[in-house]
C-alpha cells in the first residue's frame, strides 16, 4: 500500500485544560478528497490549524509527504506544499483579484523584497513569473471577467473563489478547506462543489475539508473522518460512514 500523503498519529490539543483534540489519529492519500465533519466544537478546525502550524499540538505527531514533525509553523508548512481556504473570508478587500491572488506566492519568493521594492532585473523576472501563474489560475476557476475589481466588490460565493485561487496559485499538494460553502445559497453550493471537484480531478490536488452540508460531503468526498468532542467516532468511505451507528448518534442524527 503506498504512503499516504498526510498522516496524524494520536495528536491532542487542550486549550487551559479543556480537550480539543485527543489521540486524533487519520491518513489521507494522495488525490483524495477528505471531509472531516462533526458537531460545531467537535475539533475540526483545530485539526486543520494543527497541519499548517497555527496550533502547537500538546502531543502526538504529522507526518506530510514523508516528513514527520510535532510542530510546523505556517511559512513551512506553505513551502512544504499546503494550502489554506478560510471559514471567513481573509481576502484584502481593497485590492484587486489579481492582487489578491498573487498574495498567495508571497510565501514562496526567491528574490528579497529589495529586488522588488526598487525594481531591479531578477525582482521584475520573479514579478513576472508570478503573474503569470496567478493569472493561468484566474482562467482555471473562471474568474478572470473579475480580474481587476476590487474584492470586496464581488458577490460572495466570487469571493469564495478567489479564496480559493490565493490557495491554489502556488501549486500545493494538499489543500486545507475550512467550510469552502459557508453562507452560500443552493446554487453558489453546487457551483463551489463542482470547481472543488475541478480541481481535484483536473490538478490531483489532494484536499482536506470541513463542510456542514452532508449532502455536499457525500458527493464530494472520497473518504471521511468524524470527529465528536475530539474524539475519531468515524473514519471510511461516505457509504460506510453514512451507516455507521455511532457516527449516526454522535452527528447525522438518530434514524427512525
Amino acid at each position: 500500500m503506498t504512503k499516504p500523503l498526510l498522516a496524524l498519529h494520536d495528536v491532542s490539543l487542550s486549550f487551559k485544560g479543556v480537550k480539543a483534540l485527543t489521540n486524533l489519529s487519520f491518513t489521507v492519500q494522495a488525490g483524495q478528497v477528505c471531509a472531516l465533519i462533526g458537531p460545531n466544537g467537535a475539533g475540526k478546525s483545530s485539526a486543520l490549524n494543527i497541519v499548517n502550524g497555527v496550533y502547537r499540538a500538546d502531543s502526538g505527531r504529522i507526518v506530510f509527504d514523508g516528513t514527520r514533525f510535532e510542530r510546523i509553523r505556517p511559512l513551512k508548512a506553505a513551502r512544504l506544499g499546503i494550502g489554506r481556504t478560510f471559514q471567513h473570508n481573509a481576502l484584502f478587500k481593497h485590492m484587486s483579484v489579481l492582487d489578491n491572488v498573487m498574495a498567495g506566492l508571497t510565501r514562496h519568493t526567491r528574490t528579497g523584497p529589495l529586488s522588488h521594492a526598487f525594481r531591479l532585473p531578477r525582482g521584475r523576472r520573479e514579478e513576472a513569473r508570478m503573474r503569470e501563474r496567478a493569472e493561468q489560475v484566474l482562467d482555471f476557476l473562471h474568474i478572470r471577467p473579475h480580474r481587476d475589481a476590487a474584492a470586496g466588490t464581488l458577490p460572495y460565493g466570487v469571493q469564495k473563489r478567489v479564496d480559493l485561487a490565493r490557495a491554489l496559485v502556488a501549486k500545493p499538494k494538499l489543500i486545507l478547506l475550512d467550510e469552502p460553502m459557508a453562507g452560500m445559497n443552493q446554487d453558489e453550493k453546487e457551483e463551489m462543489s463542482g470547481f472543488i471537484r475541478h480541481t481535484n480531478r483536473t490538478l490531483g490536488t489532494t484536499m482536506l475539508l470541513i463542510e456542514h452540508d452532508v449532502g455536499v460531503v457525500m458527493d464530494l468526498s472520497d473518504q471521511v473522518v468524524v470527529l465528536d468532542y475530539g474524539r475519531k467516532v468515524g473514519d471510511g468511505s461516505p457509504e460506510a460512514v453514512r451507516n455507521d451507528p455511532e457516527v449516526i448518534a454522535a452527528y447525522l442524527g438518530t434514524v427512525h
